[in-house]
């Protein structure tokens, strides 16, 4: 097992940097904010609640929830519009100095290709690197499911993601940001795991990560260290 101060060189020489985005790169959870949109916030957030607990496959937890909200694609385009994620502060920063590094940043999400390509937008990162799950419409733009054949729709999905960016660009150090279990979980095959406590706290996390932060500062003094 991997020291903090190894794993603080892992994260300095890394060749890939993935983010989790919903509560780490942006302050909400995609999914909550869609479903309080239309009309059953209360309901999916129980749902999540149970979700977290890990009673429940991810892709079980997924479809419920998404069958219970049925978004339009009108109603997901709104929400953006009306209600844009919110950058978590520091992550801007952070993304910008990774770049003018040459290392490459991925979004790796559970949440919603058309919310997730927006924040990339915002930060940069061309929508290629851009892993997370596809809403699916009929032509008359109601809900007609999900894809289920992206990898982030399964539990498991963030490490099968890093798994397939290791064979594909041969990165030999790839480290994972994120403040949930599903991302922790992904550290094999990923190097180094950072647990991020800036929006919300998960206990397991915090008591298991080896490395965690509060702040992307953090993050911004370490690569200044070099």
């Amino acid at each position: 097992m991997a020291s903090l101060l190894e794993l603080k060189e892992i994260f300095r020489s890394a060749d890939a940097v993935c983010f989790d985005v919903d509560s780490t790169v942006i302050r909400e959870e995609g999914i909550d904010e869609l479903a309080k949109f239309c009309g059953v916030g209360d309901a999916v957030a129980e749902m999540t609640r149970r979700a977290m607990g890990g009673s429940v496959t991810f892709k079980a937890a997924l479809t419920a929830r998404l069958g219970l909200i049925r978004p339009s694609y009108e109603q997901v385009q709104k929400l953006i519009s009306d209600n844009p994620p919110e950058l978590t502060p520091g992550i801007r920063e952070l993304v910008s100095r990774l770049h003018e590094r040459g290392v490459q940043v991925f979004l790796v999400s559970g949440g919603f290709q058309s919310i997730v390509e927006h924040v990339a937008l915002q930060l940069n990162i061309p929508t290629a690197n851009v892993f997370a799950n596809r809403l699916k419409f009929y032509f008359n733009g109601e809900y007609a499911g999900f894809d289920e054949t992206q990898l982030t729709s399964e539990s498991g999905g963030k490490g099968k993601v890093i798994t397939h960016l290791k064979e594909q660009f041969h990165f030999k150090k790839v480290v994972m940001i994120g403040d949930g279990a599903t991302d922790m979980e992904a550290c094999p095959p990923g190097d180094c795991f950072i647990g991020f406590g800036g929006n919300v706290i998960r206990k397991q996390v915090k008591e298991k990560a080896k490395w965690y932060i509060t702040h992307f500062d953090e993050l911004l003094k370490e690569l200044e260290e070099r």
